[in-house]
């Protein structure tokens, strides 16, 4: 196939695909910002490959998404004898996502995670714990680790005689120690846990969660089996600064297919009213951390947002 050719192919993938996942900067608090990437290296030879990265790139996702699509695409091409324009990869044996050892996964948790808050401090997780929120992460951010094993510890009390899951950020050791539900880590703290460190955490038998923010992240924490995967961030967030973009409407809707196998969490900037469209999508938890935190009731708060969640 020549390159005007590819070019053609390209051309048709955004054609058909640009509505839904097409590249646009707006300017409104809620807007989703996403821009025409360059397109990376090639690491394959063949004309749908080659085409694919092209179009993913001006779709906007970032090298290394667009790397995994144009990947995936040509997988679906050789499966189906057949590279299909119209079919956007979302089947997980193209992304390589059917070849774990099921036995080396963590330990499940429910489906339907509901109203997941994710809290500053233990008093924080207990309030909302007793409110009846299903599922609480502490994030405590500190470098002394005596005050982190306290505060883990308070939060492990907190939740006693409540239905809460308990989840902590990033401690994991503490975590451990303390009797917590699970853990949660986001990418830069999987890939600095060493193999006999995750090796300790699966047999400790607490849940793992993993924060994701596209398709190449969710390869990379399928490929340690976790017990839910969070997608982020879908709006607009303050809170931490984010090497991606907002993901959007359209990419969680994508991520959902392609990862249904896992409990997901949608995350990042996530409004009351947008809980029905986000819902819509077949997450079974959403994210909140402002909308509790920062509610003027907070309690009353909780019981909205969980009142908007399907049973």
């Amino acid at each position: 196939m020549q390159a005007d050719e590819i070019q053609a192919l390209a051309d048709a993938i955004c054609h058909h695909h640009a509505a839904v996942f097409g590249a646009q900067l707006h300017h409104d608090a809620n807007s989703v910002e996403l821009v025409p990437q360059p397109t990376p290296p090639s690491l394959r030879h063949e004309p749908g490959y080659l085409a694919a990265l092209e179009a993913c790139s001006r779709l906007g996702f970032i090298a290394v998404d667009a790397e995994c699509l144009a990947q995936a695409w040509q997988c679906q091409a050789e499966r189906t004898n057949h590279f299909d324009v119209t079919h956007w990869p979302d089947d997980p044996q193209d992304f390589g996502l059917n070849s774990a050892n099921p036995a080396q996964a963590f330990p499940s948790c429910p489906r339907q995670l509901g109203l997941y808050a994710v809290l500053p401090t233990a008093e924080w997780v207990g309030r909302m714990a007793r409110a009846g929120v299903p599922t609480v992460q502490l994030r405590f951010k500190s470098d002394d680790q005596a005050a982190i094993r306290t505060e883990i510890r308070a939060a492990v009390a907190a939740v006693e005689g409540t239905n809460a899951l308990l989840f902590i950020n990033d401690h994991w050791q503490q975590a451990i120690d303390a009797g917590a539900y699970g853990i949660h880590v986001g990418q830069e703290d999987l890939d600095a846990l060493a193999g006999e460190q995750l090796t300790a955490i699966h047999a400790s038998g607490l849940r793992l969660g993993v924060s994701t923010h596209g398709y190449a992240e969710m390869v990379r924490a399928h490929a340690v089996q976790p017990s839910y995967i969070a997608l982020g961030a879908v709006f607009p967030t303050t809170l931490k600064k984010m090497a991606t973009a907002p993901q959007g409407m359209a990419r969680l809707q994508a991520y959902v297919r392609l990862m249904q196998a896992y409990p997901l969490v949608a995350i990042g900037g996530i409004a009351a009213e947008q809980f029905a469209d986000v819902s819509a999508t077949g997450v079974g938890s959403i994210a909140v951390v402002r909308a509790l935190v920062n509610a003027p009731d907070p309690e009353a708060a909780a019981h909205d947002l969980m009142a908007r969640l399907p049973k």
